[in-house]
């Protein structure tokens, strides 16, 4: 199983394992990841999954849809081009080791 790493503004880092073909917010809520809260349920409706996305990682994941960069103008802290939302990260196994940093305005 991929584990995924989310990193929160301190530094701390909280390593959960993560089914493939899962989204990354349910994984998320499922193991209690401060600062990631997924109101809507991954509807692509609220952006209280907001994360940035490591440099190293970036070029893994599947492009940015024109949904998801339109709730990402909504977030609670000002996005950047390595701005996501964990609800619409597809898990599998070339993301083992995924690095993402939770904004500290989601704590």
């Amino acid at each position: 199983m991929p584990e995924i790493i989310f990193e929160q503004t301190d530094g701390t880092r909280r390593s959960v394992h993560a089914e493939t073909g899962r989204n990354v917010m349910k994984v998320a809520t499922e193991n209690l990841v401060d600062g990631i809260v997924g109101e809507c349920g991954g509807d692509l409706s609220c952006a209280t999954c907001h994360v940035f996305v490591d440099e190293r990682w970036t070029s893994s994941l599947a492009p940015i849809e024109p949904d998801e960069e339109a709730m990402l103008a909504v977030t609670s802290e000002e996005p950047t081009e390595n701005s996501r939302l964990c609800c619409q990260i597809v898990v599998n196994d070339d993301l083992d080791g995924l690095v993402l940093h939770v904004p500290e305005t989601q704590r």
